[in-house]
């Protein structure tokens, strides 16, 4: 689908006026809009109107896809399809005596994509049915490398400047942004720092009116992050006492802004994120709904004030838990490993991950060395992916508004996107890429306490060694080795990406070895400072 842009109004080449013989081609995964006119006029079609489309999928099974009110007398619903072949439609309208936008069909013809990116090769993200990571629709292994904008689409980050942000994320090999569509973080509601180009997303505190051009000028920016390869993990509103959206618009309004949110997003390959900083009944009500009228069911969950599935009264509404551990420096470093672990050993198992920490720069903590050592140290204990934030971006700050009533600190997007902890942690998921990463485990008994390890046994070992005092050059100590496998070794420099050889390491079984004689690293780092150690068995 393509698209050009007209002030405040989205012109989509492909959009049809509703007709019986309505049909078009589109590729694999990619989305299709069809537009509806109504010749009847409404005093407010986004409360009064529910319009959805039954879509019947080339395997034959029907999907209902909400459509949103797009102003005026305009409606469109969004459709993406992961199987080649042809698709139908008809339409169904609370008000079945409208003939514009009740009963109209259509079809569509889907053939493969043809391109290189991976949300359209290999289609939208997924919990894995390991229950440990996320995966594609094809089955090829997800990497979550995320990045917090929960404020990328208010107007201060200018669509000039969230282009330039993401071209930065991408190279850097970024995954996954969260970014929020709804009440913001630390701000009061309705106040002028919600709008972008168009607006305030509603004109009302019950998001009974809607505002069509605000959402015009979200597309582009939700639709831009799909197009460069990275998935857009939409947050519904905060929750939070100082910014309760739920407070404000109450359940059914939460529930309005949902529909509307899955009828625009829902066709990309997206992740749900429920609420900021919210849990309980409301929420979980929310959570169900979302999880009902989502014809995709894309993986969803809470983020919360500490973990996502101890937030709602029904562990089932939400697919992943996402965990929040804490600002701070080395303090707040260090606990948030143990919280992931004790996350990741609760029964049923359930995708874990951390989605909020210290911040790079938040209050001028948490530099660089501690960006990897919760990277690191988390994926190694069994996280399913990583979420990265810097000060001055999570809050889309610019110089002369820092984007919070409250200020934290004065740094500005365009410094807070050049720290050097986000070049770092893409340095580190693209070493992990180059093993069978979504078949690790942890494996804590390969190491000594205050290092990190995980792999696959007889296959590949990751240990990573954090930073301690100076004048250390001591090595890890490498325990439980296969007593009949030969290792390749090598120290990765995790700030640089250098990489030092060591050689290789002849099995030395011995008749009745369970295990191979513990390895001591010591005096082998090449300088004192946080390491990680690949070993990788030498095949013969």
């Amino acid at each position: 689908m393509s698209r050009r842009w007209l002030g405040a109004w989205v012109v989509v080449s492909l959009a049809l006026t509703a007709r019986a013989d309505a049909e078009q081609r589109i590729e694999t995964n990619r989305v299709a809009e069809i537009a509806l006119v109504s010749e009847k006029t409404y005093a407010n079609p986004f409360a009064e109107i529910r319009l959805d489309a039954i879509v019947t999928q080339p395997d034959g099974n029907p999907l209902r896809v909400p459509a949103f009110w797009a102003g005026g007398n305009r409606w469109c619903f969004r459709y993406a399809s992961s199987q080649p072949g042809q698709v139908v439609w008809r339409t169904e309208c609370s008000d079945a005596a409208n003939p514009k936008l009740h009963g109209v069909e259509g079809k569509l013809d889907v053939v493969a994509y043809a391109g290189d990116n991976p949300l359209y090769r290999h289609g939208p993200i997924r919990v894995a049915k390991d229950r440990r990571h996320f995966e594609h629709a094809d089955g090829t292994p997800f990497f979550w490398l995320g990045d917090t904008w929960w404020k990328g689409l208010c107007k201060r980050l200018t669509w000039e400047g969230f282009q330039e942000l993401a071209a930065d994320r991408k190279a850097k090999g970024f995954s996954v942004v969260q970014i929020v569509c709804g009440p913001y973080p630390d701000e009061g509601m309705f106040e002028p720092r919600w709008e972008n180009e168009g607006g305030k997303p509603y004109e009302t505190r019950d998001f009974t009116v809607v505002n069509p051009a605000y959402f015009e000028y979200a597309d582009r920016r939700i639709e831009h992050l799909v197009e460069a390869g990275i998935v857009p993990a939409i947050v519904g509103g905060w929750g939070r006492g100082d910014c309760d959206g739920m407070r404000m618009a109450g359940v059914d309004g939460i529930k309005r802004h949902w529909r509307n949110l899955i009828a625009r997003y829902g066709a990309y390959p997206t992740v749900w994120i429920i609420g900021g900083e919210s849990g309980g009944p409301p929420w979980t009500e929310v959570a169900r709904y979302v999880q009902k009228i989502d014809p995709y069911r894309h993986p969803a969950t809470v983020h919360p004030f500490h973990s996502a599935r101890l937030s709602v009264t029904d562990e089932t509404v939400i697919d992943f838990d996402m965990l929040q551990t804490g600002h701070g420096d080395w303090d707040a470093a260090r606990g948030a490993i143990p919280k992931l672990q004790a996350a990741y050993a609760r029964e049923p198992v359930m995708p874990v991950m951390i989605g909020e920490y210290c911040y790079e720069g938040h209050m001028q903590t948490a530099f660089q060395d501690v960006q990897r050592y919760v990277f690191w140290g988390t994926m190694l204990s069994g996280s399913a992916g990583h979420t990265y934030g810097a000060a001055g971006v999570w809050h889309a700050s610019v110089e002369g508004d820092p984007g919070i009533a409250r200020v934290y600190d004065f740094t500005t997007w365009k410094e807070g996107m050049n720290f050097p902890g986000s070049t770092q942690l893409g340095l580190g998921k693209r070493l992990l890429e180059q093993y069978p990463w979504a078949r690790f485990e942890p494996h804590p008994e390969w190491v000594e306490a205050g290092c990190f390890a995980a792999g696959i046994p007889g296959e590949v070992r990751f240990i990573y060694l954090p930073r301690r005092n100076v004048y250390n050059w001591t090595g890890p100590l490498v325990k439980n080795l296969e007593p009949d496998v030969d290792w390749h070794a090598y120290y990765f420099d995790p700030a640089t990406g250098r990489q030092y050889d060591l050689g290789t390491m002849k099995a030395k079984a011995k008749a009745g070895d369970q295990v191979g004689s513990p390895v001591d690293f010591k005096r082998d780092l090449p300088s004192p400072q946080d390491w990680v150690l690949v070993l990788e068995r030498v095949k013969p």
